[in-house]
């Protein structure tokens, strides 16, 4: 088993039932839910949007390996009624779910980058992630998550 933080996000439609959906999906098709953020609302980032997101990260224990990971979250926005990604830029989106952290991995594939890339860089995942593992050490910069917050 591999405890594997995930960061969800949402500016279209019942926002808030898009994260519980999208929560609900994880913990039964991803594995057990141990901690859950807040939620937390932001503007767009990267491009521009009336419609202002709500964020949340999640840990969960799962046993699937990164790239079954990658897989299932990207069916699980399908399902959930993300168009497909347009491979270049932002858009708005029903769900997003980006994998964050996976253990003490890291991969830089293609198709799968592990921490996330721009994870230092957002507070709209960095604030939930510090809310519930303030101390967990970053994997590549080895700076604890509370600690990259406003940088």
């Amino acid at each position: 088993m591999s405890l594997v933080f995930l960061g969800l996000g949402t500016n279209l439609g019942n926002k808030e039932r898009n994260l519980y959906d999208a929560i609900l999906k994880l913990s039964l098709e991803v594995g057990a839910l141990i901690r859950q953020s807040s939620f937390y609302a932001s503007k767009s980032w990267g491009y521009e949007s009336s419609n202002e997101f709500l964020n949340a990260v999640v840990l969960v224990d799962t046993d699937l390996l990164p790239f079954e990971l990658l897989a299932k979250t990207q069916q699980i926005e399908l399902e959930l009624g993300r168009t497909a990604k347009t491979g270049s830029g932002y858009s708005d989106r029903l769900i997003d779910i980006d994998i964050l952290l996976y253990d003490n991995f890291t991969i830089d594939q293609p198709t799968l980058k592990i921490p996330h890339p721009l994870l230092v860089e957002r507070d709209f995942v960095l604030i939930p992630l510090a809310e519930i593992a303030p101390d967990l050490i970053h994997p590549v910069t080895k700076v604890r998550i509370k600690d990259l917050i406003y940088k």
